[in-house]
């Protein structure tokens, strides 16, 4: 069963193509946004950048379209509309029109705009505004919210009801509601007239049918999929925050789908939180990825340095990476004993041994408990190690890579 909360979200992965609006709403959506607009540049640029592809999956709620749009960084900016949503008593006052207008209500069957109600739904002056997570924020809008509002404008010429739902109702449920409008019209002008209800037999309603055998289950995706854009919201998490747990979630569902087997099951908090961090390299950081960093660090009572060396560490080899960062141990004799002389016939130097670990001068190597070598390396007369390159099973190999 389909809720009014769920009839009030939708996200289309693709847009009709083309970028110029084609119906007459179309064309007054893109006229609202352009008619604020203080940099003519920014437009063209916007145009360019819709038809370029650069607008991903386009959610609608009421009251905001939201999407991630990519620009000249790597990571896509959170572009937002709003246009403000008709309360209550102005969406009965539009239904009552609309149920008594026998015109409208068949161009709205038609997935049109009725004329009679342009004046009504269609933003008006300042009503369309734009937000952007770009640092171009001085003159509004940015050209990552004009490619937003052209795609936005062919999804208005191929439903309305994207612009109805911008207004605070989703499709379903004004259906029903005009249906019940229109039944109570109709009853009006013919009192004397038995309803007619329509129905099937009880028998027909009850009889056994045999259901077809399910179809084959679809195969896996080659990746995980972009998650949806979230609308922001003041009670809510960061948007930002959400979108980091969405794709990782989609991630581990991909792994799950494919092997039965959830690759991040027993991991201890401060593990997943370096799980995490691991995705965001340290170099470079953007505002949104250094928060991440503090808020994890902070939920593992652990430093952001101490964080970022970890996930330096699940970079090099995952789990086992780590626990070898971590782990001080004593190996058996043998492939630990064979290391020292293998690294001097390599013209490597002479390491110094200590538990599970070797080191010479500003490089040193780990055995994990998984029998490969890790190599590290430091400032000169610092003990500040940090992994370097990819293990190996041989000390040799793991050092030079």
């Amino acid at each position: 069963m389909i809720t009014a909360r769920d009839d009030r979200r939708r996200t289309f992965e693709t847009v009709p193509p083309g970028v110029e609006a084609v119906s007459w709403w179309g064309r007054a959506w893109v006229a609202a946004l352009e008619a604020a607009a203080r940099d003519g540049a920014r437009l063209t640029r916007g145009r360019a950048y819709a038809a370029e592809g650069h607008v991903d999956a386009v959610t609608i709620t009421p009251g905001r379209i939201v999407a991630y749009v990519r620009g000249s960084r790597p990571r896509p900016y959170r572009t937002e509309l709003s246009l403000p949503a008709f309360s209550d008593a102005e969406w009965s006052e539009l239904l009552e029109s609309v149920a008594a207008d026998p015109a409208a209500l068949a161009a709205l069957l038609e997935r049109e705009v009725p004329e009679s109600l342009a004046e009504s739904v269609l933003p008006g002056a300042g009503e369309l505004a734009p937000r952007c997570s770009c640092p171009d924020v001085a003159r509004p809008p940015c050209k990552h919210a004009a490619a937003l509002c052209y795609r936005a404008a062919r999804l208005l010429d191929a439903d309305p009801f994207v612009l109805l739902l911008l207004r605070g109702r989703g499709e379903r449920e004004l259906l029903e509601e005009l249906t019940r409008r229109n039944a109570a019209h109709a009853a009006r002008e013919r009192p004397d007239e038995a309803p007619d209800f329509p129905g099937v037999p009880a028998r027909a309603a009850l009889a056994r049918t045999v259901l077809p055998p399910l179809p084959a289950p679809l195969a896996a995706p080659a990746a995980a999929g972009v998650p949806q854009a979230c609308p922001a919201d003041p009670a809510a998490p960061d948007p930002l925050a959400l979108d980091q747990l969405a794709g990782d979630a989609a991630a581990r569902a991909l792994a799950l789908l494919r092997t039965a087997e959830d690759p991040m099951a027993g991991l201890s908090r401060w593990q997943d939180a370096v799980r995490l961090a691991s995705a965001h390299p340290t170099a470079g950081l953007t505002g949104a990825t250094r928060a991440l960093y503090r808020d994890l660090a902070h939920a593992t009572g652990r430093s952001t340095t101490d964080l970022a060396r970890g996930a330096a560490a699940w970079r090099q080899g995952g789990l086992p990476a780590l626990l070898a960062l971590e782990e001080s141990w004593d190996p058996p004799a043998g492939p630990f004993d064979r290391a020292r002389p293998a690294l001097l016939a390599a013209a490597q130097g002479s390491f110094r041994p200590d538990r599970n670990r070797l080191t010479a001068g500003t490089r040193q190597l780990r055995l994990g408990r998984d029998a490969l070598w890790y190599a590290y390396e430091s400032r000169p007369g610092t003990e500040d190690w940090w992994p370097t390159g990819r293990p190996a099973p041989d000390p040799v190999t793991a050092l030079r890579r």
